[in-house]
């Protein structure tokens, strides 16, 4: 049975490339080029896996600026099928960001809705919640494995003890976790048509009044000492006492 998928991509600022001013203390992000946001790429993967395995179609959304068109041809040569990109993002508001995706959403067809479960950049976690909360749908959060069939969809969810499966009809969605697979390479050819493909790209009309404020942006400080030991049992036993104090 064919599935069609909503799979939601991010594109962040490069992380490694982010310096900090020495006077302000505050990350340097002019200039910084955007990437492919590594959870995105798992979200994709598992969207093209169920694909490939019972058939469909699957439409990328990216909520984002005009340098997102690299980031939608990356999707495309992944197995995407269909890219829609929504301008107008300029701040890490969940809340908005799930209203405009939402929005576009509810707009399409789809059996399932694939996103991370959280961004390399605001490392909210909040987004997925959101989306299911604007679609009035059932969340299945930080999948490790997904099994789909007969508009059922079961998955697997690792805690620190033990594996918890959940199931639900469809819609659902989907959270996923770095764990759930391994983004796949995409062969070249797939690379070259990718990049002729057409990318949907419109502007978010979504107003919303943002309570939050940003107080600062200030890089923490690391002051690191770096002692070497010579003798081993001397060493551990000032570790121990650095480790006892940290605790009290």
């Amino acid at each position: 049975m064919p599935y069609d998928i909503v799979v939601l991509i991010k594109q962040i600022p490069d992380l490694e490339l982010i310096k900090v001013n020495q006077s302000t203390e505050e990350p340097i992000t002019d200039g910084v080029p955007f990437k492919f946001e590594n959870l995105s790429k798992n979200s994709v993967e598992a969207a093209v896996r169920i694909k490939e395995k019972n058939g469909g179609k699957i439409t990328a959304v990216l909520f984002g600026n005009e340098k997102g068109t690299q980031v939608m041809k990356e999707a495309y040569a992944m197995g995407v099928d269909e890219g829609i990109l929504i301008t107008g993002y300029s701040e890490n508001n969940p809340v908005l960001t799930a209203k405009v995706l939402a929005q576009k959403i509810k707009q399409l067809h789809y059996d399932l809705v694939i996103l991370g479960n959280q961004s390399a950049d605001s490392m909210s976690g909040m987004v997925a919640g959101l989306v299911a909360t604007e679609l009035n749908l059932p969340l299945l959060s930080n999948a490790v494995s997904i099994e789909v069939a007969d508009k059922i969809v079961k998955v697997s969810t690792a805690t620190e003890k033990d594996v918890i499966k959940s199931e639900t009809t469809m819609p659902a969605v989907i959270s996923v976790t770095q764990e759930t697979n391994e983004p796949r390479f995409p062969p070249v050819l797939q690379i070259i048509k990718a990049g002729k493909k057409s990318i949907s790209t419109e502007q978010s009309t979504v107003k919303i009044e943002n309570t939050s404020k940003i107080i600062s942006k200030k890089a923490p400080k690391s002051e690191r000492k770096r002692l070497i030991f010579e003798d081993v049992d001397k060493g551990a036993q000032e570790v121990a006492k650095v480790l006892k104090e940290a605790m009290k």
